[in-house]
């Protein structure tokens, strides 16, 4: 079966709805004669494990590429909170500005998912199916079960290790105390290992959870717990590192072809492409994966991009801006337009490049300004048709230029201030830097429809995390590095390879002290490689360097008055403050946390108990350091 379609059959609604006590942890009665008729054979299996697949979807989980809404865009707030993104209105990164509030209730404190994981493991054995097909569904569960688990582990550390459905008399397990953590995650890691060993190769059907996407969830899980076990002294974490390479070489076997267009793997039909392990498919009228691509043609997007990360991106060179002579910004001038020239080509497309053009009648066709205004419209492809809901660009492009909005208009310049916005108030950035990762042409926007699959594990990925194990293992080389970091660059990122030697404490002199020049690299690499797919707040807290990246003063391009308009103002660098005496500089944002006495807290690294779960149950405390 190809499709993603998140329903269960009437009968299993009936048991994942099942009434539960008012313990923390949601309990099942007796429905034995119910769960016979659901759990009979391999079909009654695949119909209720069509409805766990929604936990790819599941709100507590911050890395859900292609979701979102007006005002919000959930695929891009990991990375808001990572410091990598900042949205354009509101009081600043919460983190930064300890808006972060002690709650009763929520949190992702949630235990609903795994109970209906366990109902379904708990009844394979009395099935009619094979010993094969017992093990495959065995597989099935213990993948969802740990992809949940995993962020749960994520948030809270220490949690309770629920492995079967608890009865009325289940007092002691469900009251009782958290689950270290190193327990969970080697009990995670020893379901994942046998599901990997004993699910279908092929799964279930095109786009179904298979031995490559188990293995794709052991490369993810492993760094991810090996990086934290290490950098936040818990001991034990080189063996993690190890299994991290090892599920990764086997995927990187398998897939040894990369997607030949970074640019449309967030914008595309996704079936048969190159590197994706598995997708969110969309299906017309039931599995739209709207809204970011709507929302970006819109003046509800409320997404930019720092000055200070747009800097990190390299140039073609291989070189930061500071080291590299093809840099051109503050040599001939100060626009975007020299920003942009000569970096890295994922730069362009995560955040709108600058151009200008005149629209024609209506606003549904154009010609360039001039010719230097059309520099990098020639470098992406044009929209050559327009009308509602977009139309193609350049053959096999998605996102092209001119912008439009959902109507098709036309968007006559980038930079497109917020405070100065010459009549067209959609895409509107009040730092200049609009990001739109998920923007595509041809989507159905005006029945806010965004029509492309969304990947949820690609090789890329995959690459990175190898790469990272490696050097956590002393491993990492020049043929690691060709092996990994060089292909993405040379394939997406159009510019020069990493030569590991070359990689000095002097590479880059605006990197975190704490980190290894060759490990900054590595990490810089998947934070550009993996932008706004949700990855950021997870990385930054298991590296512990959350500080760095939150606490930095965020603030907008270079511009002039006349270009943001009498609403516009300028920062001053050095305060950390807005200064309204400048008639030019960089775009305020937000006042410096630091200086303004805020900043990230070391509590933030874990998340909150919520306090009505402990008052239930006593047991869960004491709750995470700090809160």
């Amino acid at each position: 079966m190809k499709k993603f379609i998140y329903s269960i059959a009437t009968v299993a609604v009936a048991l994942s709805m099942s009434s539960c006590n008012d313990s923390f942890m949601d309990q099942y009665p007796d429905t034995e004669l119910t769960e016979s008729t659901v759990f009979s054979n391999y079909n009654t299996f695949k119909t209720y494990a069509w409805g766990l697949y929604g936990v790819f979807t599941n709100d507590n989980i911050l890395r859900r590429p292609g979701v979102g809404g007006y005002s919000s865009a959930l695929s891009y707030k990991s990375d808001i909170y990572a410091g990598y993104l900042m949205e354009r209105q509101g009081s600043g990164n919460p983190y930064a500005f300890q808006n972060i509030a002690s709650v009763a209730s929520g949190n992702g404190w949630d235990f609903s998912y795994v109970r209906n994981v366990n109902v379904m493991l708990d009844n394979i054995d009395g099935s009619s199916m094979t010993d094969e097909e017992k093990e495959h569904w065995r597989s099935v569960g213990y993948f969802f079960r740990a992809y949940y688990y995993a962020e749960l582990i994520a948030r809270f550390g220490d949690v309770p290790w629920i492995d079967k459905t608890l009865s009325d008399n289940d007092t002691e397990t469900a009251y009782g105390p958290r689950t270290p953590r190193k327990q969970v995650a080697d009990n995670v890691l020893k379901d994942l290992k046998y599901a990997e060993e004993h699910i279908k190769e092929n799964g279930d059907g095109e786009n179904t959870i298979n031995v490559h996407v188990v293995r794709a969830l052991l490369s993810r899980f492993c760094l991810f717990e090996g990086s934290w076990r290490k950098y936040h002294e818990l001991g034990d974490y080189e063996s993690y590192f190890k299994d991290c390479v090892t599920y990764s070489e086997k995927l990187m076997a398998s897939f040894p072809d990369l997607h030949s267009d970074w640019g449309e793997m967030l914008t595309s039909d996704l079936k048969g492409m190159n590197g994706i392990i598995l997708y969110k498919e969309y299906v017309t009228k039931e599995m739209t994966n709207y809204v970011l691509s709507h929302v970006e043609r819109t003046s509800t997007h409320n997404v930019e991009m720092p000055q200070h990360i747009i800097d990190m991106y390299l140039c073609t060179d291989g070189k930061t801006i500071n080291r590299s002579s093809d840099y051109e910004w503050g040599k001939t001038d100060k626009t975007m337009y020299s920003t942009f020239r000569k970096r890295d080509r994922r730069l362009l497309e995560t955040v709108a490049p600058p151009y200008k053009v005149i629209p024609g009648p209506g606003d549904t066709s154009w010609e360039p300004a001039d010719e230097a205004s059309k520099e990098y419209i020639d470098m992406m492809g044009s929209t050559t048709v327009t009308g509602y809901g977009g139309g193609p660009g350049e053959a096999g492009k998605h996102k092209v230029l001119p912008l439009m909005n959902w109507s098709a208009s036309i968007l006559k310049e980038v930079p497109h201030f917020f405070t100065n916005n010459g009549g067209q108030g959609f895409l509107v950035a009040r730092s200049g830097n609009y990001v739109y990762r998920y923007y595509n042409v041809w989507d159905n926007s005006r029945e806010n429809e965004g029509t492309s699959d969304v990947p949820l594990f690609k090789i890329d990925e995959v690459m990175l995390n190898y790469a990272e194990a490696k050097y956590e293992l002393n491993q990492f080389d020049q043929d690691v590095a060709e092996a990994t970091i060089n292909r993405l660059r040379t394939q997406f990122g159009k510019i020069a390879k990493m030569d590991v030697s070359q990689v000095d404490a002097n590479f880059d002199p605006n990197r975190d002290p704490r980190v290894d020049p060759v490990l900054w690299e590595i990490r810089r690499e998947r934070m550009i490689e993996l932008m706004g797919e949700g990855f950021g707040f997870y990385d930054v807290r298991r590296w512990k360097v959350a500080d760095w990246y939150v606490n930095k003063l965020q603030y907008g391009q270079w511009a002039t008055k006349n270009q943001i308009g009498e609403q516009g103002t300028f920062v001053d660098l050095n305060t950390g403050f807005a200064d309204n005496t400048k008639t030019e500089g960089y775009i305020y944002m937000y006042n410096d946390p630091v200086k303004a006495g805020k900043g990230w807290l070391d509590k933030y690294y874990l998340y909150q108990i919520p306090t009505n779960e402990i008052a239930l149950n006593p047991n869960l405390a004491p709750n995470n350091p700090g809160w």
